[in-house]
């Protein structure tokens, strides 16, 4: 039975709210890396990797703000402290100090850890019924693979 946020029980709330917020840590930790990797690629694909960090970290931003959106919607607190964010995220910081490739590397593998997170968030939602939170998560874990996708070519 599909339910709004404010019919989900108290508990299903709560599960949903933790799952979100897991998934608005690392949206928000490999936003920076992203950015990171933005200000300080170098090498020979320097202009197109230059050019898809800004991509993502523009992109995960708004996401950041659309997942956290969600939480205050299902009656919970949103994480906002980047130490939490940090502490929770599967998605590890990385100082920069990189090859290209590497960057490329650490990035897909952040990508993949937002889908499966996204994706995971979006069956516990559908366990509840909650098809907006599934939808929200659908929709940000495609995203997250298509961003996936484009990164395992520039290592092909």
């Amino acid at each position: 039975m599909t339910q709004t946020a404010i019919a989900l029980s108290t508990d299903a709330q709560t599960q949903i709210v933790e799952a979100l917020n897991q998934s608005v840590a690392e949206t928000a930790v490999t936003t920076m890396l992203a950015q990171n990797f933005h200000w300080n690629v170098t090498g020979m694909a320097f202009g197109p990797l230059h050019d898809l960090f800004q991509k993502m970290y523009e992109d995960h931003f708004i996401a950041q703000d659309d997942l956290a959106e969600r939480v205050k919607a299902l009656n919970g607190y949103a994480e906002g402290t980047l130490a939490g964010m940090i502490k929770r995220s599967k998605v590890s910081e990385q100082d920069g100090d990189a090859t290209d490739k590497e960057m490329i590397k650490m990035m897909l593998d952040a990508q993949e850890t937002l889908a499966k997170t996204l994706a995971g968030c979006g069956e516990l939602a559908s366990e509840h019924g909650d098809t907006l939170t599934e939808d929200l998560c659908i929709a940000r874990g495609q995203v997250h693979e298509k961003f996936a996708w484009f990164l395992r070519a520039h290592l092909s």
